[in-house]
């Protein structure tokens, strides 16, 4: 059985038929996506389901093995598992989850997503062709500077956070497939769509403003909306002006839904 980091579990809050499935991201762990989930259930009262990603929360090995088709089973698995417990779902995804909630809410019978800090591509770098190779000598590189205390506002918050604590060089490689994936995905979505990004988020692959504006030019929902944030890095979800964050998502579905 695999042993899950402490505090890093999936979770779940069985509330009303409106259902969010909440997707972390690169690295990380439900617990980035748990007080998300606490509070769209607490205030709310929608029943939320925390998923986690094949091979993460528990050793970077793991991860290692993974691939990009294994992170979107995980998805989909956690998407039959709700719609047992809900009637009307959302995909809500932080970074690489955002990829992982555009993609599939083209394929799943779902009522709309919820895109956070997502990226559309990698640095152009030559090296992302041939990670599974390079990996045998590189097994690992460091995170983004940003990654680290400098990059959050939330210091409290920064110190109570799990992730990785570096990106496996072979699993860069399947993200980098994924993101293909999603580019030629998103004319394909139809579904209402809300992105929200900081302008403060300096982890983020070639930049908040270039990836919101990539994504929602090239999604096909015509209910798509940008909400934009200041005082948080990357990780929207923990930091600072997660509290907008959320308020952001429950109207979005809430508008939806009435």
């Amino acid at each position: 059985m695999t042993q899950l980091i402490p505090t890093a579990e999936p979770f779940f809050f069985p509330g009303s038929a409106v259902g969010v499935l909440l997707i972390h991201g690169f690295t990380g762990t439900p617990k980035e996506m748990r007080w998300m989930g606490e509070d769209l259930h607490r205030r709310h009262g929608f029943t939320c389901l925390g998923v986690r990603l094949a091979g993460h929360a528990s050793r970077p090995a793991d991860m290692v093995r993974s691939t990009y088709e294994d992170w979107l089973l995980s998805v989909e698995e956690g998407y039959r598992l709700l719609a047992g417990a809900a009637d009307h779902i959302y995909l809500a995804g932080l970074s690489m989850g955002g990829v992982l909630a555009l993609t599939l809410s083209a394929q799943l019978p779902v009522r709309g997503v919820i895109a956070m800090a997502t990226p559309y591509a990698l640095p152009d770098d030559w090296r992302l062709n041939y990670t599974a190779l390079l990996s045998w000598f590189l097994p690992s590189i460091p995170k983004n500077q940003a990654d680290g205390a400098s990059g959050w506002f939330d210091q409290q918050a920064q110190r109570e956070h799990v992730s990785y604590p570096r990106n496996p060089l072979k699993a860069i490689g399947q993200l980098n497939q994924l993101l293909g994936v999603m580019r030629a995905t998103l004319p394909q979505v139809s579904v209402p769509a809300l992105l929200i990004y900081s302008r403060d988020d300096r982890y983020l692959p070639l930049g908040s403003l270039a990836s919101q504006a990539y994504i929602h030019d090239h999604l096909g929902s015509s209910h798509k909306e940008i909400v934009t944030v200041t005082g948080s890095g990357h990780v929207l979800t923990r930091d600072a002006a997660r509290e907008t964050v959320f308020h952001a998502a429950a109207d979005f579905i809430h508008r939806l839904e009435n």
